[in-house]
């Protein structure tokens, strides 16, 4: 089982900055995704700035929200 999301940041490129409950810190880009679906509507950014970590995941005020085997597998470490 991947780490779980404990904090989330929205990037104004649509990408995610996120914190794992293994203190990794990830960056995952959402701009695939907001042409599919019920994530067409996180083109406003104020609902896309409205991200908020979510029972080990993350949701937006809308609903939606992404696995977190996804959140963790899909995004790229952030090195300092």
């Amino acid at each position: 089982m991947n780490p779980r999301v404990k904090a989330v940041y929205p990037n104004p490129d649509f990408t995610l900055t996120l914190t794992f409950t293994d203190g990794s810190i990830r960056r995952f880009d959402m701009k695939p995704y907001l042409g599919i679906g019920v994530f067409r509507e996180l083109t406003d950014v104020n609902l896309f700035n409205s991200v908020s970590p979510f029972l080990g995941s993350i949701q937006w005020k809308n609903g939606q929200d992404l696995c977190p085997d996804t959140l963790y597998e899909d995004s790229k470490p952030i090195t300092s």
